[in-house]
């Protein structure tokens, strides 16, 4: 975002500092969401607080607020003579005033400088009118003889204060969004163990080149992406993919940057360095989220531009009014026109959607719900309508073994065993997840196979030990002469279930059979449930026969659902939802996915999945977790509550603000603002919007039982 889209908000516009940090000061946005520019900046704004706050002290207690309202009576100054028949106190007010007023002050006059140049009427331009209308008033009573009135450098001293008083209040609340994102900047190690010219050297992380050899011992973090070239280990990536159980990792294996390696030790080839890791990319998206406008910040930046406007407008009405038809004096009505000018600044407006887009897309991050942009995080609560991909989505992605059957005398391991044997080197999924049941129960494999034949889509046939086995489909045993009789309720029991069956033969004796199914995920049935609470519609997808969409469409309580569905077909269903008038939202994770993605209104990625359907969604789950749906939605529903009360509050607050402030109520209810108190109730109110922003956090216990909900499902 540069200058010139933050201007409804450049108050904030820091124009005086160096230009190290000037472009981070004319957009606070960026530059909070850098760790060091946002320490610096909420440094910078803290000192020049606490400077005019120790400067405005003696001023206020000099003033007639300090000596008539807060009762206090301090020594004038200077002796009391004709030179200062007022013992110097405007003279030290009017010196004290000019350090608060040029110096830390000097930022809005700077920004309203910047702002006139380019033709605009903004925040800074309404402050800075405030002070120096207040300073020059008071100088001028307090340098050319013959003037006599009540000076109100207190005024302008107050003003400035309170302001950034609120800014810091700000920068702090924004800073603080960032926890998330600055844990992730500190998980890349400063400095890494590569080998160079066949000798190990120690460089900084940032100077890894592609394709070197990086050394990585126990406890190490994993300074960028790459591929395992050696060795085994344990790694954990639950800070970066929310998986809270460490993932085994061998040669050939993939390993994530700011991960953590946990036992063994590995070299890896740096693949992807800098920008291109994992880390950097979702440090990028959060980023540019944070720095996104929401839909109804686009309403209130063009209402704050209209305030500014109205508020000059007030300010001038206020004076003329006063001075020409209302009999007032000169210092009345520059009170009154001051006060409706300061407490018309709409920054409470500015601020009302800004802090809750950072807040909300900061909570996300650190729940591993990465949201693109404001748009996508405010109007995911408009979904009503939701379509999920099955595989690998509600399901783990890859069949395991849910059965073992055994007949004619055989036993379960048998049968195990003789199916591990003819599967061997097999990368069909059923082949691997008989494998993987093998190893789990310790069963070996017999002798290798001889005279292995293969039919295509049907099965497998060879002789092991002696012994000639046939293993595959149903027709396959049927078709060679084997009687399944004795299997035959518990096939059509597994078919049923939507299951895929693998039979064996030995001999020509039927011996049994393996059923594998795509496993439901520990935590889909309960996402299904709390999504139909929210009243969502929701509907499954998938390219599987339509049994075992009947199977896991029932075991999950899924009415709707669509079977032996192109990948090409899935953005249909989508649009026909949308052509019903339902905001519809897709959740899938592979490559067949990302048209229905694109299709939807908000697309939604399984971080697991492919780097296109990624790229393709809206909102990414790194956690591949089904209630990462509902809490992606719950996030975005509590944000926009969020964003309609600072919006009413920083509305009301102006409606109601400026016809007190501009004495409309005056002469029938005696209601008078000065200029100062205009200044507090400003800065309070955009304190108010900012608080109130960071309150959105109290969402984060929910997200949090959701989480350990997931968890617990899993271990």
């Amino acid at each position: 975002m540069d200058k010139k889209s933050h201007n409804n908000h450049s108050c904030h516009d820091h124009s005086a500092h160096t230009d190290k940090h000037k472009a981070g000061h004319h957009d606070h946005a960026s530059a909070m969401t850098d760790p060091a520019m946002a320490k610096q900046m909420e440094k910078e704004m803290r000192i020049g607080f606490i400077l005019s706050l120790l400067l405005t002290i003696p001023i206020v207690l000099y003033s007639s607020l300090g000596q008539k309202i807060l009762g206090v009576n301090l020594p004038a100054p200077l002796p009391v003579s004709l030179a200062f028949p007022d013992g110097g106190v405007n003279l030290l007010s009017l010196l004290l005033a000019s350090l608060v007023v040029f110096w830390p002050g000097w930022i809005f006059i700077s920004g309203s400088y910047y702002a006139l140049k380019k033709r605009t009427l903004d925040m800074s331009v309404l402050i800075a009118t405030g002070v120096l209308a207040a300073y020059i008033y008071s100088f001028a009573m307090t340098i050319f003889a013959g003037l006599k009135g009540e000076t109100f450098f207190e005024a302008a001293a107050m003003l400035v204060t309170f302001v950034l008083f609120g800014h810091w209040m700000e920068m702090r609340s924004r800073r603080g969004t960032s926890d998330a994102l600055r844990a992730l900047f500190d998980l890349v190690p400063p400095q890494a163990k590569v080998i160079r010219n066949n000798l190990e050297i120690v460089i900084p992380s940032s100077e890894i080149r592609h394709n070197d050899i990086v050394i990585i011992k126990p406890g190490d973090k994993i300074p960028v992406d790459g591929i395992i070239t050696e060795g085994e280990t344990a790694i954990d990536e639950s800070l970066i993919t929310g998986e809270s159980i460490p993932l085994s990792k061998k040669t050939g294996d993939k390993v994530i940057g700011g991960s953590v390696n946990q036992t063994g030790f590995i070299k890896f080839r740096a693949m992807q360095i800098g920008s291109e890791t994992v880390l950097a990319q979702i440090i990028k998206m959060v980023e540019t989220a944070q720095n996104s406008k929401a839909p109804g910040q686009r309403i209130a930046d063009k209402a704050a531009g209209w305030l500014v406007v109205l508020a000059i407008g007030s300010g001038l009405a206020a004076f003329f009014g006063w001075y020409f038809y209302g009999g007032a004096s000169l210092f009345t009505a520059l009170t009154f026109a001051i006060s409706a000018v300061v407490i018309a600044c709409p920054d409470a407006l500015g601020l009302a959607t800004p802090t809750v887009v950072a807040v909300g897309t900061g909570i996300g991050a650190k729940h591993n719900i990465l949201i693109k942009d404001a748009a996508t995080l405010e109007n995911a609560s408009k979904i009503n309508a939701i379509v999920i991909d099955k595989t690998g989505t509600l399901t783990e992605g890859k069949p395991k073994v849910t059965d073992i059957s055994a007949h004619n005398g055989f036993s379960e391991e048998e049968v195990l065993r003789y199916e591990a044997n003819v599967e061997a080197g097999s990368n069909h999924p059923l082949a691997k997840a008989i494998l993987d049941e093998a190893k789990k129960r310790a069963v070996m494999p017999s002798k290798p196979m001889e005279k292995f034949e293969s039919f295509a889509g049907s099965g497998i046939k060879a002789q092991v030990n002696g012994k000639v086995i046939l293993a595959g489909k149903e027709k396959l045993l049927k078709d060679s002469g084997v009687d399944i009789l004795a299997g035959s309720e518990i096939i059509k029991k597994l078919v049923e279930e939507g299951k895929t069956l693998s039979l064996l033969a030995v001999d020509g004796i039927f011996a049994g059979l393996i059923a594998a199914a795509d496993t439901i995920k520990p935590t889909a049935k309960r996402a299904i449930s709390e999504l139909k609470l929210m009243g969502i519609e929701v509907v499954m997808i998938t390219g599987d026969h339509i049994k075992v969409a009947e199977a896991v469409g029932g075991e999950l309580g899924i009415e709707k659902y669509h079977a032996e569905v192109l990948p090409s077909d899935k953005a249909g269903h989508v649009q026909r939802l949308q052509g019903e008038g339902k905001f519809v939202a897709m959740v899938g994770d592979g490559i067949n996915d990302a048209p229905a993605l694109a299709q939807a209104n908000i697309g939604i990625a399984i971080g697991a999945g492919t780097d296109v359907a990624k790229e393709t969604g809206n909102i990414v789950l790194m956690k591949s977790d089904p209630l990462d749906i509902v809490a992606a939605i719950m996030l975005s529903k509590a944000t926009v509550r969020k964003m309609k009360q600072n919006l009413f509050w920083a509305a009301i607050y102006n409606v109601l603000a400026i016809p007190v402030a501009a004495g409309v109520f005056y002469n029938s209810l005696g209601w008078q603002l000065r200029p100062e108190i205009s200044a507090l109730l400003m800065s309070v109110s955009s304190i108010i919007v900012a608080t109130n922003a960071v309150l959105l956090k109290r969402i984060e216990p929910k997200l949090k039982e959701i989480s350990n909900t997931a968890a617990n499902n899993i271990l």
